[in-house]
């Protein structure tokens, strides 16, 4: 089980390139979060959802990803309140403060989803959430020591270079955790080390001096992560190359499947711009995105507070496009309405008005991966959809996609706004090829699929280049 000295250590990454790591040695391998936070969700092929990190990690495992990889995931709907997920179905919303009550009843399905993986694979690689260190939270934990100490799973302990302070990070860990936790950690990394890892030699020795457990290594940082699905939400950025055509996109609030982007951040002539708070949409983009939501109506009030509904009224007069995906389509019409208050506060909020449709929140949600043909190329595309809410109204009438079910999204008149629940379109190569097209930008010759499986092997190669793989193998039970 890896487990994180802090937050955003880079936890995700190392399971990811452990798994590959594993499977390029002969083992079959799988990944496993008992709990996860997060609003960046993917669909597994048994219908459920699960955090994307786990998705990346199943890629990394040559697996389809599935429910059991991570049977808590937790979807943050406002400051004080989650969805809880289990086992790919949502079962409650809870403030966090309820939380705590739940977690009892959790670990019989954790430990269910885990011993299911443990019996049909040679590994299972752990992540952990959060850090251990915070033991105000360890009664009844099912996402770190309360996981590993149940089901007996050894512990590495990763500590995050990078932010500074990570001998304090390490031997503080160690410090608070109580002897019975403390003896389930068998050793550490240090991650993100940039430049000469020797000068790390003596704080090396510090950390294994002051803690009493051996280092696997120090593994500098790997500067190719960018090419994969991030989870986390302090993660977002937007192309690594500037001087393309501009696409920018709202980094709203309570965003959610950001990783939409990643195939357009990838294109050599295309960058794309995260908007932040206080920041104006740029004049010269050439199309604007308003990405998925985990909470439509609190994320349009947060869109009017940084100004950005002037600015996209602007934006469209200027010829300028807009495509709305998922919780972004229902922001683009004339209302959003959730009269059971399913994802807050009954009530009614008025949208953008740049597409003829209305939405009505609901309790049926919409778990699903699709088959979808483009409408205005006739190209098909691989998506899927994780939503509540219906949208009606004339704009439906021209569809932005076609599925087994009819036509899906809406567009308005002139063909320059945008509505699709459809997330991970732009995966499909030949489609993203022919929308860039559409919008003046000559698409590179890319499979991208194929570039997130090289950088997979690459992470692979360069944890197995810097760290004791075998030793870390070889503490598997």
């Amino acid at each position: 089980m890896i487990q994180g000295a802090g937050s955003n250590v880079g936890k995700s990454m190392i399971v990811a390139g452990l798994c590959r790591a594993a499977r390029l040695r002969g083992l079959s391998v799988a990944p496993f979060k008992p709990q996860n936070m997060s609003n960046n969700a993917a669909v597994t092929v048994d219908g459920g959802e699960i955090g994307r990190a786990q998705a990346m990690q199943a890629m990394a495992c040559g697996l389809q990803p599935h429910t059991d990889m991570n049977p808590v995931l937790l979807k943050p709907e406002s400051e004080v309140g989650s969805q809880v997920i289990v086992q790919g179905k949502r079962v409650a919303t809870v403030k966090a403060r309820d939380y705590a009550a739940l977690k009892p009843s959790l670990m019989a399905p954790v430990l269910d989803s885990f011993n299911r993986l443990r019996a049909a694979y040679d590994l299972v690689i752990v992540e952990g959430a959060g850090s251990p260190a915070e033991v105000n939270l360890r009664k009844g934990d099912i996402a770190n020591m309360g996981f590993a100490r149940t089901a007996g799973v050894p512990v590495v302990l990763v500590g995050d270079i990078d932010r500074g302070g990570v001998i304090a990070q390490m031997v503080g860990t160690k410090v608070v955790l109580a002897p019975s936790d403390e003896a389930m950690i068998k050793g550490f990394v240090i991650n993100k080390f940039r430049g000469d890892p020797r000068l790390f030699d003596d704080g090396y020795r510090m950390i294994e001096a002051q803690t009493g457990w051996p280092g696997f290594g120090v593994l500098p940082y790997f500067p190719e992560a960018w090419r994969l699905p991030a989870e986390d939400a302090l993660d977002i950025a937007g192309s690594p190359q500037t001087g393309g055509t501009k696409i920018a996109c709202l980094t709203l609030s309570r965003i959610a499947n950001f990783d939409d982007l990643d195939p357009l951040k990838a294109e050599p002539g295309v960058e794309v711009v995260m908007v932040g708070a206080g920041q104006t949409i740029p004049v010269d983009a050439a199309l604007v995105i308003i990405p998925g939501s985990k909470s439509t109506r609190d994320d349009l009030s947060y869109l009017r507070a940084q100004g950005w509904d002037i600015d996209l009224l602007a934006h469209h007069r200027r010829g300028g496009r807009v495509l709305g995906v998922c919780g972004g389509y229902q922001m683009l019409g004339r209302s959003v309405a959730d009269p059971e208050g399913i994802e807050g506060p009954a009530g009614e909020t008025a949208g953008l008005g740049l597409l003829d449709v209305q939405t009505v929140m609901t309790g049926d949600k919409r778990v699903t991966r699709t088959q979808a043909t483009h409408a205005a190329t006739g190209l098909p595309m691989d998506a899927y959809e994780i939503h509540i809410g219906r949208t009606g109204g004339p704009d439906c009438a021209r569809p932005f996609a076609h599925t087994s079910g009819g036509g899906e999204g809406a567009m308005s008149a002139d063909g320059r706004v945008m509505g699709s629940y459809l997330h991970g379109m732009f995966t499909d190569d030949r489609f993203r090829a022919a929308f860039l097209a559409g919008l003046g930008i000559p698409a590179a010759t890319r499979s991208h699929s194929a570039e997130v499986e090289a950088t997979l092997d690459a992470l692979a190669a360069h944890i197995e280049a810097h760290l004791d793989v075998a030793g870390l193998l070889a503490l598997a039970r």
